[in-house]
């Protein structure tokens, strides 16, 4: 997950390692400088959607994008725990609010996140002076309040959101599993969403799932566990904020794993930022290379997701629309102009990684 304020960039499930011969074919599509992007959400087989937040409601230019391409709407900044929780225990839900009505007035079905995470709330939920009873009962009224303001209207949530260290070794400790237990916090949280609002999709969200073997089965394990402890998950999240540069096939493999759990899968926050190390070093590379290894990958996602059997493609979730839409090339975010990590160029045109996804998806 990408958030606002930002943070530093972010399997296997078989004992034998699987040999996979990815195919980089999609290295060799090319953008149009004239064509208009046909709409995402006639092109994706399953609701395409992207991030939005309460100041962009107001620009008519985005608007009128992610409704020409979305069929969901996810809020980016407005449900995270730093904008809804107060000092004392209080709650201010008024933006949250107002993307959803947002997206509901124009159509679209909207992913909630995120509910629990452990970057958030610490501040409020101090586990080292809030007593362990109040602690309790104060997460399960908050996630209770949250998710059941929006009763039958969302069409899933990021319940628990990043809870698998960096490197993949192990679970994370944070405010949440040293008052609640490292697995209580999370059934206790998808216990509490699942009676707040009973018929939306509840999902354990993660990132570098597809970048890191170890993390990607780590996660998978999670997963089952949290089933066999009778945690009412119903769909994983894979953020896909893509290293372009993983090898070909790694993609496929963590997407081939996750699918044999059978639950819903949703590509949840899509980028593929086109800068090596993350972006902490320089990359003198042509952007020619650099294009070919971003649309590679990206094919190799689309194709994937397209492999999977219809009832698992929950949605496919770009995180923004257009590139300047981007965390990563705003202000408050990476702030790095000169990259271009979406499918979509500032004007709203398709950019390369846009065809090798329309080509995957139309085989």
């Amino acid at each position: 997950m990408r958030a606002d304020p930002p943070r530093l960039n972010r399997r296997a499930f078989l004992a034998a390692p699987i040999a996979l011969t990815a195919c980089d074919r999609f290295a060799a599509a090319e953008p149009s400088a004239v064509q208009p992007a046909a709409p995402l959400k006639d092109v994706v087989p399953a609701p395409f959607g992207a991030t939005g937040m309460t100041w962009q409601l107001d620009q008519p230019d985005w608007v009128e994008q992610v409704l020409r391409h979305c069929a969901q709407l996810t809020p980016e900044w407005e449900q995270k725990m730093e904008r809804t929780l107060g000092p004392g225990f209080t709650y201010d839900f008024e933006p949250s609010d107002r993307v959803v009505a947002f997206a509901h007035n124009n159509g679209l079905r909207v992913h909630g996140h995120t509910v629990i995470w452990y970057s958030q709330g610490a501040e409020v939920f101090d586990d080292a002076t809030v007593p362990r009873a109040r602690f309790a009962a104060e997460y399960d009224r908050y996630i209770s309040t949250f998710v059941g303001r929006y009763r039958g209207r969302m069409a899933g949530w990021d319940v628990v959101n990043e809870p698998v260290a960096e490197d993949g070794d192990g679970l994370r400790a944070c405010h949440w599993s040293r008052a609640l237990g490292m697995e209580g916090y999370m059934v206790r949280a998808f216990e509490q969403a699942r009676a707040a609002d009973p018929e939306a999709v509840l999902f354990l969200n993660e990132y570098n799932l597809e970048n890191i073997p170890r993390k990607g089965a780590t996660f998978l394990r999670l997963v089952e566990r949290l089933l066999k402890l009778g945690a009412p998950v119903g769909g994983i999240g894979t953020q896909s904020h893509l290293d372009i540069e993983i090898p070909a096939g790694q993609i496929t493999a963590f997407m081939r794993d996750a699918a044999s759990l059978g639950l819903p899968i949703h590509v949840s926050e899509l980028d593929f930022p086109m800068q090596r190390d993350g972006g902490r070093m320089p990359d003198l590379r042509p952007t020619a290379e650099r294009r070919a290894q971003q649309v590679a990958r990206v094919g190799e996602l689309a194709e994937a997701f397209m492999a999977l059997p219809d009832r698992q493609r929950y949605a496919f979730t770009t995180w923004g629309l257009r590139d300047t839409d981007s965390w990563l090339l705003r202000e408050e975010g990476k702030n790095r102009r000169d990259d271009s990590p979406l499918l979509l160029d500032p004007a709203g045109r398709p950019n390369p990684a846009y065809h090798a996804l329309a080509d995957a998806f139309g085989r």
